[in-house]
């Protein structure tokens, strides 16, 4: 028996979806406990492509369990496409469970996240307007609306009822938008309800029971630490609490049952939207990572920025995550780059820092110190072992491996799920 958490220790993007499917293979159940359809997962299955932005990356494999958590906010219209299009490519949903107690994003919340947005001017946070952060907003002041309600006519009815005045209010009254219609708003979620009805239950104490049976349990999150809403660069970062003590609350368990936290790096690193990012590279390296790392998007599609791996920015994610091992991802993409360079700490203004400052406006001021580590030309993407990696391999990876004081047991050398190299007991 064993339960452990799979996070992102970047700006998410960091390859979870690929290490989750391969830790996959050990696991009986694997649960996503946070966030909704604002960030995805891809996951390459004999050269197929499957992009999961909602549903949890076990889905791909029939014999497991596959569970969206209670702290998760999902929009129904989303999720329903999403299991068409996968049942399309002939993928169970046997073993399919949604937490009753998961929020709903409803197209009101879209509408709004747009207009805020629109409103920050200059400003702007860099949404994907996919209504996350207005769900979770309802969700905090207790006017949210969960996926139980869509059993429950009679409920659904009274809460949309009194979601839809004060939205709508809103809409007409600060913004001079037209408002949503209930009967409209009603029929579309009741009909949803139907379909997803099969699948919603109470997956916490599911997951309790599988545990106490003795089942393996892996909890992947969506985004990654820095994108936290407490322990990220706010306030640019998502609604819900990415790290893995989020799995708590997330998805009702509690924190004595976690065994262990793998934290997934990729070899250098990426950010979607707005925000600080220090070792940001606006030159033609970071336009190179970028290309040959295919660094867009999975949800809006998005260019990502591309720049070299933070140290300071590792430490702090291995700290508030409690991180036992890493998994590092995309190394064949710095095949071919003379010169990899690695950020040990920052300076602003003449003064050092070592560790990650939790103010935003300083960390955008921070001006990143480089060790500049050897490259190496060949293509490593078909290598099974550590030893046959080429030398200056090894070594980037033994660098990290000391700064951070914790071993890398993953090593991801290309897209496929095959294409990775395993070192040691996970």
């Amino acid at each position: 028996m064993s339960v452990t958490s799979v996070v992102g220790t970047q700006w998410g993007d960091e390859g979870k979806g690929k290490v989750v499917d391969l830790m996959a293979r050990q696991a009986d159940v694997i649960v996503r406990f946070q966030g909704g359809n604002n960030a995805g997962h891809t996951v390459i299955v004999n050269g197929d492509k499957f992009e999961l932005h909602l549903i949890p990356s076990g889905i791909l494999y029939p014999e497991k369990k596959s569970v969206m958590g209670g702290g998760m906010v999902v929009n129904p219209q989303a999720l329903l496409e999403e299991i068409d299009a996968l049942k399309e490519r002939n993928i169970s949903f046997d073993n399919f469970y949604i937490s009753d107690t998961a929020h709903l994003v409803l197209p009101y919340h879209m509408v709004l996240d747009r207009l805020e947005e629109e409103m920050r001017g200059s400003e702007k946070l860099g949404t994907t307007s996919r209504g996350i952060g207005p769900a979770y907003v309802d969700k905090a002041a207790r006017r949210g609306l969960r996926m139980g309600d869509l059993l429950h006519r009679e409920r659904l009815a009274g809460r949309l009822k009194a979601a839809l005045n004060y939205h709508n209010h809103i809409l007409e009254k600060a913004f001079n938008q037209k408002g949503f219609s209930y009967q409209e708003a009603f029929n579309s979620l009741w009909e949803a309800g139907r379909r997803l009805a099969p699948y919603i239950t109470n997956t916490a104490l599911l997951l309790d029971r599988w545990r106490e049976e003795g089942q393996h349990i892996f909890f992947e999150g969506a985004q990654g630490t820095l994108l936290d809403i407490d322990h990220g660069s706010y306030p640019y970062v998502t609604s819900s609490t990415t790290v893995a003590g989020g799995v708590c609350h997330g998805a009702g368990l509690g924190p004595g049952r976690i065994d262990q936290v793998i934290g997934v790096t990729k070899a250098y690193m990426t950010r979607v939207g707005e925000g600080p990012f220090p070792t940001e590279d606006k030159g033609k390296e970071g336009k190179r990572l970028r290309e040959e790392g295919h660094e867009y998007g999975v949800t809006t599609g998005r260019p990502r920025r591309c720049g070299w791996l933070d140290l300071p920015l590792l430490r702090h994610a291995c700290r508030v995550n409690g991180i036992n091992f890493l998994a590092l991802t995309k190394i064949d993409v710095l095949s071919g780059h003379p010169e990899i360079k690695v950020a040990t700490g920052y300076m602003v203004e003449g003064e050092e820092f070592m560790e990650m400052p939790t103010d935003t406006d300083l960390l955008g001021r921070c001006e990143p110190a480089y060790d500049s580590l050897p490259g190496w030309e060949e293509d490593i993407s078909q290598i099974k072992n550590f030893d046959d990696l080429p030398e200056n391999a090894r070594k980037y990876i033994d660098y990290i491996e000391k700064k951070m004081g914790l071993p890398i047991k993953l090593i991801g050398v290309g897209p496929e799920r095959n294409q990775v190299i395993v070192r040691g007991d996970l």
